[in-house]
């Protein structure tokens, strides 16, 4: 049985699909629960979380933003690069759409990714560019198909000689990645098909590795946990059983959920199916695993897929899932996305920036500012905080918190420890046995963008109230 694929956990990611909403859509097993089931999962009190971190985070290596710079003028691309940078942050990815680029065979239309390009090297900016999207006179779309971009290309020879030449002419560029999402129909039609999906990817890392042998390739970042819309099965094991790992390739796919913690209120199942995920792909050889797009849109509506979450929404669920997947067997991870798009994209996906269409911060990227501020440049792996509910009971982070708590221990590079945490409800909480040093800490909520000392009375457990969005206690 391979690495990815015990029946019952396979069963398990494929009902899991049907419940998120965002997965519905891109054709999903639907049906989800059955309705009082579903009633009982929002009504009742989800279960504590206390993930250990694995390893040592360091934000500007660890975290980056995908980007689509070539889509604004030039002052306002430079605008939210800066902004970028105020945020200590120096990972981009970036896409180019190929029937953009080159429309008709030989006419090409570059001119907006070499500023692009010439703006990330300027700014010294690290980045990963995939390549994505068949132009009609290469694309194996039935002839009079809308949307021929959909269906890949008809010689997948043709297709690496383009990503080749791309990779001569954009030097900059560090990490080069085949295709975007192949396991949904919004990027591959007609059925989604691993095995086509093999044919595109072999010969575009042989073609790359022989022009820019030095450069790292990712495999397309396949969407969700990899599910496979209309069969059963991960997409990420699909291409294991093919051998595609022996590539030595960086492994990549997007985890979106409904909310930070997982899939549906109550379910708490990020937890559950991305160490799943993770520990399948190391157990194939692979080196790097990457969550190449994460995030959550801002939009009004009407609903598209993605609940409503408003701003405040986007920036307190941005906070949190950051700093769970931190604790995560993660080499790299893209939130999605740095600014805000035009009509261009539709009503959900014009909003997932950090920043809005005009290039000014909105409340995630004040609050993510806030959050890196606290953590400092480097985080390690924390000892455990033992925690006790109003109730006065005393638990653990090994699986005693009190019901609803998230719980998360680091240590800062300045010798200063952290303790992160929010709650599914308000709750008040003592921390027994916590060392304050002087009696003192700060107990900081980024998302407010307010702070606080706290203090333990003699002899005393320190007290705290803990809120639905994230908190950080520094002492």
């Amino acid at each position: 049985m391979s690495p990815l694929a015990p029946v019952n956990r396979r069963r398990a990611l494929r009902r899991a699909a049907g419940m998120v909403g965002v997965a519905s859509a891109a054709g999903l097993a639907a049906g989800g629960l059955p309705q009082a089931r579903a009633w009982s999962l929002l009504n009742r009190t989800p279960k504590a979380l206390a993930p250990v971190p694995m390893k040592p985070v360091v934000w500007a290596d660890f975290l980056g933003v995908n980007a689509q710079l070539q889509w604004f003028s030039p002052e306002i691309a430079q605008q939210q690069v800066k902004h970028l940078q105020a945020l200590g942050l120096s990972w981009v990815r970036l896409a180019l759409h190929w029937m953009l680029l080159e429309p008709e065979p030989g006419q090409h239309k570059l001119e907006g990714t070499d500023r692009m390009m010439a703006l990330v090297r300027q700014a010294g900016l690290r980045s990963i560019v995939y390549v994505v999207g068949s132009p009609r006179f290469a694309s194996s779309a039935p002839a009079g198909a809308p949307y021929a971009d959909k269906y890949p290309p008809s010689d997948p020879q043709v297709y690496a000689q383009r990503m080749v030449a791309l990779a001569q002419r954009y030097p900059m560029v560090d990490v080069w990645q085949v295709w975007n999402e192949p396991n949904i129909p919004a990027f591959w039609q007609p059925r989604i098909d691993p095995e086509g999906y093999a044919r595109l990817l072999q010969p575009a890392v042989a073609a790359l590795r022989k022009a820019v042998p030095n450069k790292p390739i990712a495999m397309a970042g396949m969407a969700y946990h990899s599910e496979m819309a209309g069969r059963g099965g991960l997409m990420l094991d699909a291409m294991g059983k093919l051998g595609a790992y022996k590539l030595k390739l960086i492994a990549c796919y997007h985890p979106y959920t409904a909310e930070p913690e997982g899939a549906q209120d109550g379910a708490r199942d990020f937890l559950t199916h991305t160490p799943f995920v993770n520990q399948g792909l190391r157990a194939y050889g692979v080196q790097q695993i990457w969550a190449t797009e994460w995030g959550w849109s801002s939009y009004d509506g009407p609903k598209e897929e993605q609940p409503i979450v408003g701003e405040a929404g986007q920036a307190g669920h941005t906070l949190k899932r950051l700093a769970l997947m931190a604790t995560q067997d993660f080499d790299r991870i893209f939130l999605f996305t740095l600014a805000d798009l035009d009509a261009r994209a539709g009503v959900r996906d014009r909003r997932y920036g950090l920043l809005r269409e005009d290039g000014s911060p909105k409340p995630v990227y004040h609050a993510l500012q806030r959050f890196l501020a606290v953590c400092g440049p480097r985080l390690a792996p924390g000892a455990p905080v033992r925690v006790a509910g109003s109730n006065g009971r005393a638990g653990s982070a090994a699986g005693e918190l009190p019901e609803g708590l998230v719980s998360i221990a680091w240590q800062r590079a300045d010798g200063q420890r952290l303790w992160m945490a929010w709650a599914h409800a308000p709750m008040t909480v003592s921390l027994p046995g916590l060392s304050l040093g002087q009696g003192k800490a700060v107990w900081h909520q980024p998302v407010a963008g307010t702070q606080r000392e706290v203090r333990a009375e003699a002899g005393q457990p320190l007290r705290l109230d803990v809120g639905t969005e994230l908190q950080i206690l520094v002492w």
